[in-house]
């Protein structure tokens, strides 16, 4: 039995066909990872294989660009090419948020900040805790990473933050870290760095506007939730 390639379905059901005639949005993840491996294997069509393929992780995109060669190659019809070809495009992906992130907009309200960040540390199995330097008019100034720790914890070292705040002439800073957990919630020594750093501001004239915890998909915002 011949390989199920996109040539052989019916036309409604081939991306590349679908994606030229309606756009690129219009297509589901499974769907575009189908293009790129154009073709399953002899019991299932190439988008089968792919929703199998998302199915192990669960759906989640940024899961999947940690999945390695040897673990892709796993799933029948994926060779190694395939499996480059999947990892490739991920990475693409990722590469341009980043480059989005480099740049240094204006930070209007918390969703700003993660739309910034996630991509940084988002996806990270340990914590690392940055800083936003921002000016007068809330733009970035600059933003550095200012400890990294392991799976739960990381410290941070609040005058060497305001050491860089003061190099940069900043008059304000938004901090965040990531939670490898997923968990939202701040611990207590997540509220506790958080004044440390607020009450050390008001001695410089340097105002902290919010902490940021960071997971995949979600963030939680001490301004937001009135606890700044």
């Amino acid at each position: 039995m011949e390989k199920l390639t996109i040539k052989n379905w019916a036309l409604d059901d081939r991306p590349r066909e679908k994606l030229l005639a309606k756009g690129k949005t219009v297509l589901s993840d499974a769907e575009l990872i189908a293009i790129l491996i154009g073709s399953g294997n002899r019991n299932e069509s190439a988008v089968a294989l792919s929703k199998r393929i998302l199915k192990s992780v669960e759906g989640n995109i940024n899961a999947l660009a940690k999945l390695s060669v040897e673990k892709l190659t796993e799933f029948k019809g994926i060779g190694e090419a395939k499996a480059i070809a999947i990892i490739t495009a991920l990475e693409l992906g990722k590469r341009r948020q980043l480059e989005t992130a480099l740049e240094k907009p204006k930070i209007t309200c918390s969703k700003d900040v993660f739309n910034l960040m996630q991509p940084i540390i988002g996806d990270f199995e340990h914590e690392e805790f940055w800083v936003l330097f921002l000016s007068n008019s809330n733009k970035v100034i600059a933003k550095s990473q200012v400890s990294k720790g392991g799976l739960t914890a990381t410290i941070v070292d609040v005058r060497l933050l305001f050491k860089r705040a003061l190099e940069l002439a900043c008059v304000g800073l938004i901090v965040c870290h990531n939670h490898p957990s997923g968990k939202l919630q701040p611990s207590s020594a997540d509220k506790n760095i958080t004044q440390k750093i607020k009450e050390a501001g008001v001695t410089l004239d340097i105002k902290l506007l919010d902490h940021l915890i960071i997971t995949q998909k979600a963030y939680f915002s001490f301004a937001d939730e009135g606890i700044l």
